[in-house]
């Protein structure tokens, strides 16, 4: 799904409303960052052509095995399959479905992480008054969520709080409920800040658009 397919104008601005009213009783500086996807993973593609190689080359070598056609071209009806399997495995690995199963959990988690971390100096988040920016990170493709706290954030809010409202959000992509899983984690973030009592200064001033980020990668 393509990023101008998941967020309508409506969603944005929903989006844009969750974050000023979560803003509007707070000292926080809530940023949504959303990506279609963290990379190309090209080694699911490369997994799936392994398989498919691996499995025809398996099945035409039993075929021939058993109706006594080795020799001669027989290793060539061999040959032929496997490459033939490679081929459309790599294909079926870049169906989306297909591909995510085949990269390693951990490796998205990094993945998701890492770009997380790049969004926090892209948007400059650090240069807050108080360090009380917070990014909420989607990537839609992986299924991932990462939420940073600046220091401002992450000494009045314990760690496990932020792990709670990830795992909401994560559930809510999977589900195909992003954006709502997204907006109720931007309240969510709200009502934590007020309830640690990271509280507006009588002069404080919205120091990082509300509008949800949207990238391709």
């Amino acid at each position: 799904m393509r990023i101008d397919d998941l967020l309508s104008d409506a969603d944005r601005a929903a989006i844009r409303r969750a974050t000023e009213a979560a803003e509007g009783r707070t000292a926080g500086e809530i940023v949504s960052y959303i990506v279609e996807r963290i990379d190309d993973h090209a080694e699911a593609r490369w997994l799936a052509a392994t398989l498919g190689c691996l499995s025809l080359a398996l099945i035409a070598g039993a075929v021939h095995a058993i109706g006594g056609h080795w020799g001669g071209w027989g290793v060539l009806w061999i040959t032929l399959p496997a490459l033939v399997g490679a081929g459309l495995g790599y294909l079926i690995g870049s169906i989306d479905r297909v591909a995510r199963p085949l990269i390693p959990s951990d490796t998205l988690d990094r993945r998701a992480q890492l770009r997380a971390e790049a969004a926090v100096l892209e948007e400059e988040m650090f240069r807050t008054r108080d360090r009380t920016g917070i990014l909420i990170f989607v990537a839609v493709f992986e299924h991932r969520a990462v939420i940073l706290a600046d220091e401002g954030i992450h000494r009045a809010v314990p760690a496990g709080e932020w792990d709670r409202l990830v795992k909401e959000l994560t559930a809510g992509i999977r589900a195909g409920r992003a954006v709502q899983a997204l907006i109720g984690v931007i309240e969510g973030c709200g009502e934590l800040l007020a309830r640690y009592q990271v509280d507006r200064r009588s002069d404080d001033e919205n120091e990082l658009a509300d509008s949800p980020r949207l990238r391709e990668r």
